[in-house]
């Protein structure tokens, strides 16, 4: 390897060639896509998504790495790159110029692990405040643990409030299992490619940034039953028996509901500028 991997930028590059095919299809890329790629690295994924679509735009950190991308794909008139950190580049103003690179409809990237919550947070926004930018698909590779949870069903040890505030914007899929040593240097953990399709679920919380709230309490302990990690903003007796008029087990965990029974309990509240939850 001629770049050597920087451990403050998170970097591991993927050298796995059917973990680059897996990527590939699951993008469903046509000649027609203009893709975002996040962290492109050394390139090795920018090559294989060019020949496909109509543009790439590829944000890159590392300055160095930044003219080793300039000088091996620059001549290409399907590719820009940017030098910045994706969640504090003004992609907007850094774009003006350069319009038949825009609007974005994929994201396809290998992210770094560091920063992938901000990363979903910035492609997707929250419940209280849903992303404006409205993508078709996004396929990234990630940890495998965080995967897991994005993907995850109710009752099942990965749920969680990370799985409730994806899953409440976009339609999220598991594609695949990537080892460590898929990757130079090969990080600590394992890694999996997962599709997301930003999407507006089918009942909408009344009040998204109650849901959010609801959410963030419900899961504050995990080993607790619902209503005790409740039991500050709502009373037990009152609880109980929305719980029971929504036929859940007054008993239950938060990792027990489904995104569709969260909503549903938001919706049965209300809440003042206070987060005091009451019927």
């Amino acid at each position: 390897m001629n770049n050597r991997p920087r451990k403050r930028f998170a970097q591991h590059w993927l050298r796995s060639e059917q973990a680059l095919s897996e990527i590939i299809q699951a993008a469903q890329l046509k000649n027609t896509d203009r893709l975002l790629e996040i962290g492109p690295g050394t390139g090795i994924l920018t090559r294989r998504l060019l020949p496909e679509v109509e543009s790439v735009v590829a944000v890159e950190i590392d300055r160095d790495l930044c003219k080793k991308l300039v000088k091996s794909l620059g001549q290409l008139d399907n590719f820009l790159l940017l030098q910045g950190d994706i969640l504090s580049l003004d992609l907007t103003t850094e774009l003006a110029p350069f319009p038949k690179f825009t609007p974005f409809n994929k994201v396809v990237a290998n992210i770094p692990y560091n920063i992938t919550g901000p990363i979903l947070e910035y492609l997707l926004g929250t419940i209280s405040e849903p992303g404006h930018q409205k993508y078709e698909l996004i396929v990234l590779l990630m940890q495998k643990e965080v995967a897991e949870r994005l993907t995850a069903k109710p009752g099942t040890k990965a749920y969680s409030a990370l799985s409730i505030r994806v899953q409440y914007l976009a339609a999220c899929e598991w594609i695949c299992e990537v080892p460590a040593r898929a990757f130079y240097p090969p990080p600590k953990v394992d890694s999996a490619v997962v599709r997301l399709r930003p999407q507006r679920v089918a009942r909408p919380a009344n009040n998204p940034r109650q849901l959010d709230t609801l959410v963030k309490l419900g899961f504050a302990n995990r080993r607790k039953m619902l209503h005790n990690n409740l039991k500050g903003i709502i009373e037990l007796e009152r609880l109980t028996e929305l719980l029971e008029k929504l036929e859940i087990n007054p008993q239950c965990r938060a990792e027990e509901l489904s995104l569709e029974q969260w909503i549903e309990l938001s919706n049965q509240l209300t809440i003042n500028t206070n987060h005091d939850l009451s019927l």
